[in-house]
């Protein structure tokens, strides 16, 4: 579901089975954004956020946590690894997109060198 929103929406995904595949993608891709879940097989989102914010190659990569987990604690632990946004399952389309637009075009900003001028959304 999650991948043919953003395919129609004009986005190359790739997807993981499990945290050690998405790891393993990592290795030879540095996207735009990444959308976790916690619950994953072999390596749960929070290790491969973790994996993620040490790696000097994707540090500065946007993460989205989009989960089933909406319990403060769980949140709270996602933010103390530097995810950049935390949506709960289920959730409305126009809300995951309207999440991934400004730290994609952050990212590309700071990718160019150029200035970036967005709006905070909550």
């Amino acid at each position: 579901m999650t991948q043919r929103l953003l395919e129609r929406n004009g986005m190359r995904v790739l997807t993981a089975r499990d945290g050690m595949d998405a790891v393993a993608l990592l290795q030879d891709h540095v996207p735009d954004v990444i959308l976790l879940d916690i619950e994953m097989p072999r390596m749960d989102g929070y290790e491969v956020a973790a994996h993620v914010r040490n790696d000097p190659r994707l540090k500065d990569v946007p993460i989205i946590m989009v989960t089933s987990r909406v319990g403060d604690k769980h949140r709270a632990r996602a933010i103390e690894l530097g995810v950049d946004d935390y949506l709960g399952k289920p959730y409305q389309e126009a809300q995951l997109l309207d999440a991934i637009a400004p730290l994609v075009a952050k990212r590309r900003a700071a990718a160019s060198g150029q200035a970036y001028a967005g709006a905070a959304g909550g």
